[in-house]
């Protein structure tokens, strides 16, 4: 169960994967875009599905994000799934139209202090993670860049490069392009560490702004009730088909780093990001739609 359109970071991720784990079990693995409600109508279905191992949500930050920004979210993250590998993870970027003043993060900040709420930046849309990011810019730099959702990261970036927004906090796979053509310039990645598939892009955090962390990333999670030697097993399988030369090549290809962890890692991120987000989302007064 893959909760977003077809086309988008998660259903490219899960497509890679899928394939490797049929081949794996020797099974068709059946691909189900659900679409709606954040990514909360999939992971609901989920959820209440027959605790066999047959049936995976392919989960993204949705999971951790839905409940600081829903007064009712259809699901617990903690207690009504079983985490089973984080599958990949993708920096989000800052990036600017190539005639904006900014050069560097600093001269971003130094201009946002200088405008208070006079900047826009463009993100793919209403609470997704790059409009995360940004408010998460916003509340650790005590600047206000002002907010435009866009209806996905396509129509953001077409107005990035056509100069009708300044700034954007785009994925890395997406804005690749632009950056290498030299159509946008990048500022800084938003995740701990740098990328392999752009090692000269900086971080925030190297910009003064430790424990910066704000990645686009996928992962499977079963049922709650799954057994625990099923859970291992498919967390087995997901590991070994992350570290074949050629998935890794494909998914670093574009612009995700194959991560394939233990499902006690997994855990322990998903508790880390519930603890991240919800001061985030206060504070920026973000509210789900």
């Amino acid at each position: 169960m893959i909760p977003q359109s077809p086309g988008g970071a998660s259903d490219t991720v899960g497509r890679v994967v899928a394939q490797k784990l049929s081949e794996h079990f020797g099974q068709t693995l059946v691909i189900d875009n659900r679409p709606g409600a954040t990514g909360n109508l999939g992971a609901a279905l989920v959820k209440n599905a027959p605790a066999d191992g047959h049936t995976m949500l392919l989960t993204a930050a949705n999971l951790v994000t839905s409940p600081g920004l829903y007064q009712r979210v259809p699901f617990d993250p903690v207690k009504d799934f079983a985490p089973v590998s984080q599958l990949a993870q993708s920096p989000n970027v800052f990036i600017v139209h190539p005639s904006f003043a900014a050069h560097t993060l600093k001269e971003l900040i130094d201009l946002a202090r200088a405008k208070p709420g006079q900047i826009d930046f463009a993100s793919s849309g209403h609470a997704s993670t790059q409009h995360l990011a940004g408010e998460l810019l916003n509340f650790v730099a005590g600047i206000r860049l002002n907010h435009i959702p866009y209806k996905g990261g396509g129509p953001a970036l077409i107005d990035l490069l056509g100069a009708r927004v300044p700034v954007m906090v785009s994925s890395l796979p997406a804005a690749m392009p632009h950056l290498k053509t030299g159509k946008a310039r990048g500022l800084a990645l938003t995740s701990a560490r740098r990328s392999a598939a752009m090692p000269e892009l900086a971080t925030v955090a190297e910009s003064g702004f430790a424990g910066f962390d704000a990645v686009t990333w996928q992962g499977l999670v079963l049922p709650a009730a799954t057994a625990p030697a099923v859970v291992t097993r498919v967390a087995q399988a997901a590991a070994l088909v992350l570290s074949q030369p050629e998935v890794r090549e494909r998914l670093m290809g574009l612009g995700y780093e194959p991560v394939g962890n233990t499902p006690a890692a997994f855990a322990a991120f998903i508790r880390a990001e519930l603890a991240r987000w919800p001061k985030v989302i206060q504070a920026a007064g973000i509210k789900g739609e």
